[in-house]
């Protein structure tokens, strides 16, 4: 017999199938249980909303990200789909719309003008089984605005199937870096800001709110899906790793990431932490600056930009930023982002600030006020 995929027979099947179970029980009951607790303290409280002045949502980006809203996304419309069903949503998996390292992404209609995207993740292309109940796992944990979030899964046939979040604008990589993408224009100085800050709540929250703790070890353009020019959020965990083993943090593991992106550290040491994220955003700040990809050449943009970006002039600055930004930018941002990124590029890992911190420098520079002309 089979179930979700798995021959009964074996009884290694019946543990795994016995984990999913159970890490899926557990989620709904202490969702609905915070749920309940919320609105519990909601009808408490009701007499006296009339009192109390309403929080402006402009100034919850002065805080640290750690308490910026949360998307409580209901688990129990978390399901497990047939393949059946989503053979039929996705056409016979018709519409190709992403492709990732390990997997294809199909867009699927669910109805009610409702859609989604089904991540296959293939055996042929390095997906093992491992690797997807570990996403799995985590994205049944997680939950924010900036993340792209989990609606169900398939495990039948051989299959291993996603369901996500479907966010229409696709990656911020094709935005940049394709003709298709760049055909509307480029994307403006104030754009590419507020795409950073969306980014760095994202990992701030993986860092310092999850539990456990998630590094994703993935971090890259086209891991960023916009949900418009001004906003977007981060997907793809089939690498990311939990962060809640002390032992572990100090353990050499094998190197995982895109090649541009990875920390320096990590390659040379094989050892993970949240700050190599840090590094892997410090490199997607220097491509939102320069509109370069991750390597140039036999470089990678960090060692292209080194020389400028390490200069205290306007004229160095100038010299690494996207010409197409020329009468847009603020001079006083662009030092805060080139300088956060040299931050967080420094080659001692821990000397590297945590994205609390480079959220909070973000969000705080967007406040500076009237542009100031570069030089021509």
């Amino acid at each position: 017999m089979w179930f979700l995929g798995f021959s009964t027979s074996s009884k290694r099947s019946y543990l795994i199938i016995g984990a999913i179970t159970l890490v899926i029980i557990l989620t709904i009951i202490l969702r609905k249980w915070a749920v309940y607790l919320e609105s519990h303290q909601d009808d408490k409280s009701s007499n006296k909303v009339a009192h109390q002045t309403e929080p402006d949502d402009q100034n919850s980006k002065d805080t640290p990200p750690a308490n910026s809203k949360i998307n409580h996304r209901s688990t129990s419309s978390i399901r497990t789909y047939s393949l059946e069903e989503l053979k039929i949503a996705t056409c016979d998996f018709r519409i190709r719309i992403g492709v990732g390292a390990t997997s294809y992404v199909y867009l699927a209609e669910l109805g009610d003008g409702r859609f989604g995207a089904v991540k296959r993740v293939m055996e042929e292309r390095g997906g093992s089984q491992k690797m997807f109940l570990d996403e799995v796992s985590v994205l049944l944990r997680i939950s924010h605005p900036n993340l792209v979030g989990l609606m169900g899964f398939c495990l039948e046939k051989g299959e291993q199937l996603l369901l996500l979040e479907y966010v229409p604008n696709k990656s911020l990589f094709d935005r940049m870096h394709t003709i298709q993408g760049q055909s509307t224009g480029s994307l403006s100085w104030s754009s590419r800001l507020s795409i950073a800050l969306d980014i760095a709540y994202a990992l701030d929250y993986l860092h310092s709110v999850a539990d456990p703790p998630v590094i994703h070890r993935d971090i890259k353009s086209s891991n960023i899906l916009l949900i418009n020019d001004d906003h977007a959020k981060l997907a793809d965990f089939g690498l990311c790793k939990l962060g809640n083993d002390a032992q572990s943090a100090h353990t050499p593991i094998a190197v995982k990431g895109s090649l541009g992106y990875v920390d320096t550290n990590y390659l040379n040491t094989g050892i993970v932490s949240p700050k190599s994220d840090v590094y892997s955003f410090g490199v997607l700040l220097l491509e939102l600056i320069t509109g370069l990809r991750s390597l140039q050449g036999s470089f990678t943009l960090a060692e292209w930009t080194e020389e400028y970006r390490m200069s205290d002039s306007v004229e160095g600055l100038f010299g690494i930023l996207d010409p197409k930004l020329k009468s847009d930018v603020n001079v006083e941002q662009l030092r805060v982002l080139v300088d956060v990124a040299n931050l967080a590029l420094l080659g001692n890992s821990e000397a590297r600030p945590d994205m609390t911190h480079i959220a909070y420098r973000i969000s705080s520079c967007m406040e500076i006020g009237p542009q100031t002309e570069l030089p021509v």
